[in-house]
């Protein structure tokens, strides 16, 4: 009896031992939940390139947009669970989204994680028309003017949507949040003049060129991009903020794990190439290879305090 159930169990998981040997046997599929040159599509590109001429295959990346990234997200959670299609998460996708709407699909269960690119700072950036040189004084005009200020970001359910909604609460001032369908449209509406604010990284060539006016930057220290630009935690701003921003690589809940550590093991190998690392710290990352395990951690973590977050603030 127990010989036939070890007979068994070993036929069971051949199939899933064969595949994972055979990994990768086919292009592989990247999916970036945001649209065309925004942060998370910018990352992604940058990663599919590093890794086909490991993985010895093409990777490609798609753009499934909407949602706040949660049509891509559930895009891939439903997927076959083979290593051949894999999310580009940002944070928002799985420990925001979630809460606000039936996104469809759980982020601690039905996605294996893989690695990080590592902590994504953030600028505060204002049209160069509001009256405020510093972000205490962005504050203070809120307070004057109670729903004056309006803020843009990549959809509902982002990383910028959730950070603006912290700072106005904080703040004690009311602001109007202006939902796009990705960073980079919400960037260029506050380049424009329509919004007035945005707190995203892909601010950034816009506040070197001028176009915006950076007030702070958000991130676990000083952006070398901005080293003159204070961080909100030193105004004493966002030290007690829930999540952080980061991006991650994922898979179908159920990949098997000799898949999921040859792509972690690939992914991190990739963060050491300088010209890997050299171009996410353009688009305002901070590279660390960082293991499954690591990352699945701070997934649960930043779900359960940034749900508690929401709720507090009555948006979810």
């Amino acid at each position: 009896m127990i010989a036939r159930r070890l007979l068994l169990g070993a036929s069971l998981a051949a199939p899933f031992v064969t595949r994972a040997q055979g990994f990768p046997d086919r292009p592989i599929r990247y999916v970036s939940p945001f649209p065309p040159g925004a942060t998370n599509d910018n990352v992604s590109r940058v990663m599919t390139r590093a890794l086909g001429p490991r993985l010895g295959v093409p990777v490609v990346v798609e753009n499934k947009a909407g949602a706040g990234g949660a049509v891509g997200a559930r895009l891939v959670a439903e997927a076959k669970p083979d290593g051949h299609t894999l999310l580009n998460a940002s944070a928002g996708n799985l420990t925001i989204a979630p809460h606000l709407s039936a996104v469809g699909y759980d982020p601690l269960r039905d996605l294996a994680p893989i690695a990080s690119a590592g902590e994504a700072y953030s600028l505060v950036a204002v049209h160069p028309s509001v009256p405020v040189q510093t972000l205490p004084e962005l504050i203070a005009l809120g307070r004057r003017r109670p729903g004056f200020l309006n803020y843009s970001s990549a959809g509902i359910g982002s990383a910028g949507h959730l950070r603006g909604a912290l700072l106005a609460d904080e703040g004690r001032f009311e602001a109007v949040h202006v939902p796009f369908p990705g960073s980079a449209p919400a960037a260029n509406s506050v380049v424009a003049g329509d919004c007035h604010l945005i707190i995203d990284p892909i601010a950034a060539p816009h506040v070197q060129s001028g176009r915006l006016r950076a007030l702070a930057t958000l991130g676990p220290d000083r952006w070398d991009a901005f080293p003159d630009l204070p961080t909100a935690g030193e105004l004493g701003i966002g030290r007690e903020w829930p999540g952080s921003g980061w991006f991650g690589l994922f898979a179908p809940g159920g990949t098997p794990e000799p898949v999921i550590a040859r792509l972690n093991r690939d992914f991190n190998d990739s963060l050491e190439e300088a010209e890997v690392a050299a171009a996410l710290r353009r688009f305002g990352l901070k590279p660390e290879p960082i293991s499954p395990a690591e990352l699945g951690r701070r997934v649960a973590a930043d779900h359960a305090a940034i749900g508690a977050a929401l709720r507090r603030l009555r948006i979810a």
